[in-house]
Formats: structure tokens, C-alpha cells, sequence
């Protein structure tokens, strides 16, 4: 392999894994989406704080989602009456204070955000200090100790050692030392914090966190708790009712610690419900707004950040490069002969508006009736410059002549003969013509054909709805076409109409 043909093959590589590499990230991290036909489903969910307040200032506090494993928040908003609002991170978590100086009757604040599944998010990963060792009253020491001694010789870790706990808590019927800690509660927050102080007293951090599912629900939805507990490198979940370890699918962690989800400082009659609604989202538009929310340069230099004209215009020129990868497959292994390279390209492009059929139709009566114009302006031996102006001037006058008529006929598909792009029908013309006449009739419509049949496969391609989609979305992806047309353009083999060509010739080699 020559030293050239080796650097050829090595950019192409090096642009392969370029595209490959922004395409994955913008899909797995930014979840930009690869096919168009796909949804994305997103969840709303809405607290409502209800109390009633007395004559003074007023307080409220409410917890709100914040590092949630699984899933990110793409949007909340705060609406309350009178009332000022202020998000901040506390111990537990994030909440959110409403302030007002004075307030009387039946108060409601809302609270409402939009989530989606983001698998790439993790929640809490810092190391908590060891915890220190409970000081409880006799005998209820003793009985922890008992517990703490006899599940750290059936277990390895803390993980294995939290499972059997939860184990032993669900049924306290089996071991009177479990009995004695839970004093009849079976209810799952009771069970959790008694696993919280048993999980201290072995010097294991741990707390309890609470969260919603994820479920369409229009009436108050269930807290359940979730005992979290770090092995000394992650937080694991449990539910403390099973002892199962890990968090559904659909479960929203939102708050951690033993407080009540909300408080009210000058109220009263405190009460909280949440409902929750799922919707299905262009999943273009929701990436578009995550990568809003994240940070990073990827994701501040999409394509969709543009105004939405910029966007319809780059929608159609990021076609070209794969019409031109169209025509050089076409041309360099098949072996089809047109009127350049662009010349199909930009015809297909004008069939996406005027539908195939009626654009090779208009396309072959434009272009023999400006042929013949063309013949006749060869006799009155113009200069060529002066040539192609008249041939230019002549075709935008049967632009316009097939329009009228189109309108007149009240055909549609007539009007969008002006989609054509003239200068490229005049240097058809003038190619053609060129053609004809050195090399004669046959060369020249076989050119002509051709360019027709290349600007059908241009069409078919370009129109397929996953590459509008790719390229728009994915631009990198034109990395790949750009390596391809390197290689392309390295390859020195036969043509398949060569080989066609030379048939004969191959089988009395063959004989011989």
C-alpha cells in the first residue's frame, strides 16, 4: 500500500470515528433521537400545599425533586398568589420557601415540573462520614446489639447485610428483639427508620428517602419510603417492606430524612397532594430543551439552536453532500455518465417540490425546448458569452410560459417549474448542445438520460424521512459521507458497464 493511499484510508478512519463519536454522544448523552418516527414520554407532576392560615406571616416549605436517579427535571415552575417563592438546597435535599407577610382563609401553592427518564443520571455520590452508634435505653440497647451481631455473621457487606435486616424486620413475629424495636409499627416508614439506627449502630451510613411512581394519577398519589445505604463506594436502594434491593423503573426519589414532605410556619390544617400525568413529546423538541438545560459545547452548537428560517435552509443544503455521495457511487461503480456532479444533485432537489413524475416531465420539455433554441442560436454565430445569456433569458421565458399555461390548464405542478434552478437548466442546455455536437446525438441524450435516472436515485434518497431526519438532527453524520467519498475517489477498478463492455473479451480469455 503506497504512502499516499494509506493516508487516504487514515483521514477517512479518523473522520468515521469523528462522526460515530458525536452521533453516540448527542443520542445517549443529549438523547437526541436517531429515527424520526420515534416518542418520548415525559411526566407531569403538580404538588399542591393546602392550609390555612391565620392573621401573622406566613411560611411555608415544601420539599422538591433534586437528585433523582434515572431521571432529570426538564422543567418547574412555582405559582402561588401574594406569595414569594425561593428554591434552595437544604439537608434532604431541595426545597422550596413561600414567604408572605400577611395572609388569612385557605391558602393553595402549587408546584409543578416536568420530568423525563435520563438512565444517564445518577444521584447522590458523595461519601457520608461513618455514622455514630445510637444511644438507646435499655433493654432496647441490648436488643440492637443482639440484632446487629447475629445479621453480621449471616452477611459479607453492607449490602447483604441491610438485605437480611430488612429480612428480619418484616417479620417480627420470628425474633422478640425485633418485636421489642418495632412495638407492633409494620408500616414501612416505621421499619425504615428502625433499619436506620440498627444500620448506625453496625457503622454503616445509611438514611431513609421517599418518592413517588411515576403513574397517571389524577386524585393524591402514595409517598413511599426507600431505605438508602452506602457500601463505601455507591448509595443502594432498598424497599424497606420487601427488603428488595434496587428502585423501579418508574419510582421518583424526592425527598430523604425523616421530616414531613411540608411545613407551614403560621398555618395550620397542613395537606399535601400530588398528581401525577404522563405525555408523549416530539422527542426532537425534548432534546432540544435538554440541551438547553445541560451545559456544554456540544450541546450550545446544535444545529437546532438556530432560528427556525436558518433551520428549513440548512434542512435542504445538508442534502447535497448526500446527493453528491449518490452520484459518485453511481457514477464510479456503475458507471453512469451525466452532466456533471451538481447538475443531478440540485434537479433532485427540485423534484422534492414538484413530485418526480412532473419534475422529469417538465425537466425534459424545458430542456428540449431550449435545445432547440440553442441549435437555432448556433447558426447566427453568437459569441459564447453572449450565447449563454440568450440561452439563460430564453429558459427563464419558458419558466414562464409553462407556468402560465400550468395556471391557465389549472394544473399545480405547472407553478412549480420556477423551482427549477435556471442556471442549471441554461449550462444543461449548453452542455448538451456542446455534446451533440461533438460527439453527436446518441452521446448526448445517453448523458441527458442518465442525469435524469441519477437525479431519480438523488430524489429517492434524499427524501427517504430517517436521512432528513439524520442529517439535520446528526450533521457530524456528514463526516462519514465526507471519508466516503475519499475512499470513492481512491478506487481504480472497473465500472459495472465496463465490465459489461468487456464481456467478450473475458470469455476468450476464459477459452484460452
Amino acid at each position: 500500500m503506497q504512502r499516499r493511499e494509506l493516508q487516504v484510508w487514515l483521514v477517512a478512519l479518523l473522520l468515521i470515528v469523528a462522526g460515530v463519536s458525536l452521533t453516540y454522544y448527542k443520542h445517549k448523552t443529549l438523547g437526541f433521537p436517531l429515527f424520526p418516527d420515534s416518542d418520548a414520554e415525559v411526566w407531569t407532576v403538580e404538588a399542591t400545599l393546602n392550609f390555612e392560615a391565620g392573621q401573622g406571616p406566613i411560611k411555608a416549605r415544601m420539599f422538591i425533586p433534586g437528585l433523582t436517579p434515572g431521571y432529570a427535571i426538564l422543567d418547574e415552575n412555582f405559582v402561588s398568589r401574594g406569595f414569594g417563592a425561593t428554591p434552595r438546597y437544604v439537608t434532604g435535599g431541595r426545597e422550596v420557601q413561600w414567604a408572605r407577610r400577611r395572609a388569612e382563609g385557605p391558602q393553595a401553592l402549587y408546584y409543578r415540573a416536568v420530568v423525563y427518564e435520563d438512565p444517564g443520571r445518577r444521584g447522590e455520590d458523595t461519601t457520608p462520614p461513618l455514622p455514630s452508634s445510637p444511644l438507646l435505653a435499655e433493654p432496647f440497647n441490648t436488643a440492637a446489639q443482639m440484632i446487629v451481631e447475629d445479621v453480621g455473621r449471616k452477611s459479607a457487606d453492607p449490602g447483604s447485610f441491610t438485605g437480611e435486616l430488612l429480612r428480619r424486620l418484616a417479620t417480627p413475629e420470628a425474633d422478640q428483639n425485633v418485636d421489642l424495636l418495632l412495638d407492633g409499627e409494620t408500616e414501612p416508614v416505621a421499619i425504615a427508620e428502625t433499619a436506620t439506627s440498627l444500620l448506625a449502630a453496625a457503622l454503616i451510613p445509611s438514611r431513609m428517602v421517599r418518592g413517588i411512581y411515576l403513574q397517571d394519577q389524577s386524585r393524591r398519589s402514595a409517598v413511599a419510603p426507600r431505605l438508602m445505604v452506602h457500601d463505601g463506594t455507591t448509595w443502594l436502594y432498598f424497599d424497606p417492606a420487601t427488603g428488595e434491593q434496587g428502585l423501579p423503573d418508574d419510582f421518583l426519589l424526592w425527598w430523604s430524612g425523616t421530616d414531613d414532605l411540608a411545613s407551614v410556619d403560621g398555618g395550620r390544617d397542613v395537606d399535601v397532594r400530588i398528581a401525577v400525568s404522563s405525555n408523549v413529546v416530539d422527542p426532537v423538541n425534548l432534546a432540544r430543551r435538554r440541551s438547553e438545560v445541560r451545559e456544554g459545547p456540544i450541546a450550545e452548537l446544535s444545529l437546532l439552536a438556530l432560528p427556525i428560517q436558518t433551520q428549513a435552509v440548512y434542512a435542504i443544503l445538508l442534502l447535497v453532500p448526500i446527493g453528491a455521495l449518490v452520484v459518485a457511487i453511481l457514477r464510479n461503480f456503475v458507471g453512469v455518465q451525466t452532466f456533471g456532479t451538481f447538475m443531478p444533485v440540485l434537479i433532485a432537489l427540485a423534484f422534492r417540490e414538484t413530485q418526480l413524475l412532473w419534475g422529469i416531465a417538465l425537466f425534459s420539455t424545458l430542456v428540449a425546448l431550449g435545445l432547440a433554441f440553442r441549435f437555432y442560436l448556433e447558426r447566427l454565430r453568437l459569441l459564447a458569452i453572449a450565447r449563454l445569456g440568450a440561452v439563460l433569458t430564453i429558459v427563464v421565458l419558458l419558466m414562464l410560459g409553462v407556468s402560465v399555461v400550468g395556471n391557465q390548464l389549472e394544473l399545480e405542478s405547472g407553478l412549480s417549474v420556477a423551482l427549477f434552478p435556471m442556471v442549471i437548466l441554461a449550462m444543461t442546455i449548453e452542455r448538451m448542445s456542446t455534446v451533440w455536437e461533438e460527439r453527436g446525438a446518441g452521446d448526448a441524450v445517453q448523458q441527458g438520460l442518465g442525469s435524469l435516472a441519477v437525479a431519480a436515485v438523488c430524489y429517492a434518497v434524499m427524501d427517504l424521512q430517517v436521512v432528513r431526519h439524520l442529517v439535520l438532527v446528526f450533521p457530524e453524520t456528514l463526516l462519514i459521507v465526507l471519508a466516503l467519498m475519499f475512499l470513492i475517489g481512491r478506487y481504480t477498478g472497473y465500472r459495472l458497464t465496463e465490465l459489461r463492455r468487456f464481456r467478450e473479451f473475458v470469455k476468450q480469455e476464459g477459452g484460452d
